[in-house]
């Protein structure tokens, strides 16, 4: 926080809007912990009561979060714009940028002759009552889900803008603020953020590579969250995929509380290099997400989801009286990239090409003695004792990667890095850097 900032107020509702006004204009930074309740309050001169409501308001928007014994402190991503919120953390001028998890934009397919194509083959302009999802889009969905799986007989299919899009209306169509989620741990720092904003609470479940841990899920199932998220492969951050085993498992579980709301994300879709298990159908309310955004591209923005009719139903409600429909100019260039054997060729040599350097990656990490994870997708989830350490030693080496604490409640530390921008003769380098950061020689005191 800036040294000059000073929070005001003498209610809570005053308190809690400066402390946003102070985030808004940047005066209070990622991790910057508020003042200690009684210290506040002393210096406001109200009631501790008062500077704790103020404290709570601001967590159920999702702008501070409880570090336990540490207090509170600023949420890595606040819901509320600030001049530092394009970025998580700031990257240092010439640093190879492992941080952001976006795909390689040499491995994406390009659009310019699709989005020319389809100049000629969009009619007249269309208005608001023809808007929605488009039928051909649905018809070329469905035999596509089935074929992995996804049980889409008696489900289903609607269209959203992306992932994070899907989850937001599915939660709020079916849980009310104050319910609680069942998320993996680490898990997606995005989802973790939508529930801050949301005033739900993240319920963590351990993930290991063939993903959440069925006794865990159970406990979590039981204690009464309202719904659970699983991601089916390239899990972010560790690229964790549900094996068959698992999946079946899993089921087992979910299925002796059909009445929470089951989520999945597969948002590596096509890159993913592994086949799906899905766990849909077995609770009454669930509904399968497959993106776009990684296979085509981070600007496509496009979701395909499946799931029950009356889930689907209350996210197509809800979006017809908020943002209407998805671009059917969107719709349609989705649906010419299915089409198009040559993309899908690029996809498949893409996924291939994550794979490749990801395995490098991680082979040169273990042949130091660095354990890590990434058996899909595109990320590696180091294990370290120190993150504040690593993250720095590596930013000083010329290396940008995410701290473990945007991913993780309860998980051990560890950092990710996203292997899309490391090139085959990096990645010695790479991994010897990872290692003098992770197991630091120890130093000797110099001889008299």
């Amino acid at each position: 926080m800036s040294a000059q900032y000073q929070v005001t107020g003498s209610s809570a509702a005053s308190i809690s809007a400066s402390i946003e006004s102070g985030v808004r204009c940047g005066d209070w930074a990622w991790g910057d912990r508020l003042p200690a309740i009684r210290v506040l309050a002393d210096n406001l001169h109200v009631s501790p009561a008062t500077v704790s409501k103020a404290y709570q308001e601001l967590r159920q928007r999702g702008i501070v979060e409880s570090v336990g014994r540490q207090g509170t402190r600023i949420r890595a991503r606040p819901a509320v714009a600030s001049p530092r919120s394009s970025l998580r953390l700031p990257v240092p001028s010439g640093a190879l940028d492992l941080s952001a998890g976006d795909p390689d934009t040499r491995l994406l397919p390009a659009l310019g002759r699709h989005l020319r194509a389809m100049s000629d083959e969009v009619g007249p302009p269309m208005g608001y009552a023809a808007a929605g999802a488009m039928p051909e889009l649905i018809d070329a969905a469905r035999p596509r889900l089935a074929a992995d799986g996804v049980p889409v007989d008696d489900a289903a299919i609607t269209v959203t803008n992306g992932t994070l899009d899907a989850i937001e209306r599915l939660l709020t169509a079916h849980l009310r603020p104050g319910g609680s989620v069942a998320v993996e741990d680490p898990g997606w720092a995005n989802l973790l953020d939508l529930l801050a904003a949301l005033d739900l609470t993240a319920v963590p479940v351990v993930v290991d590579d063939e993903g959440p841990l069925p006794d865990r899920l159970a406990a979590v199932l039981a204690s009464g969250v309202g719904a659970v998220v699983i991601t089916a492969r390239a899990q972010n951050p560790t690229g964790a995929a549900v094996s068959a085993g698992r999946a079946t498992e899993l089921r087992a579980v979910l299925a002796r509380t059909p009445e929470v709301l089951l989520i999945e994300d597969d948002h590596a879709a096509e890159l993913a290099g592994v086949p799906l298990h899905c766990l849909g159908g077995v609770t009454t309310s669930w509904a399968f997400v497959r993106s776009a955004s990684k296979p085509f591209g981070p600007d496509l923005r496009i979701a395909v989801m499946a799931g029950d009719e009356v889930t689907i139903a209350r996210v197509v409600g809800r979006m017809r009286i908020g943002a209407g429909w998805v671009s059917t100019v969107m719709q349609r260039l989705l649906l010419r990239l299915w089409q198009d054997d040559e993309v899908a060729a690029e996809i498949a040599a893409a996924g291939a090409d994550y794979d490749r350097r990801r395995h490098a990656v991680r082979e040169a990490l273990a042949a130091r003695g660095v354990r890590a994870r990434g058996a899909t997708g595109i990320n590696v989830w180091v294990s370290v004792q120190d993150e504040t350490r690593v993250v720095a030693a590596l930013r000083d080496a010329g290396y940008a990667v995410a701290p473990g604490s945007l991913f993780r409640m309860e998980a051990p530390p560890g950092v990710r890095m996203t292997v899309s921008p490391i090139d085959d003769d990096a990645i010695e380098a790479l991994a010897d850097e990872v290692t003098a950061a992770a197991h630091p020689a120890t130093v000797s005191a110099p001889s008299r």
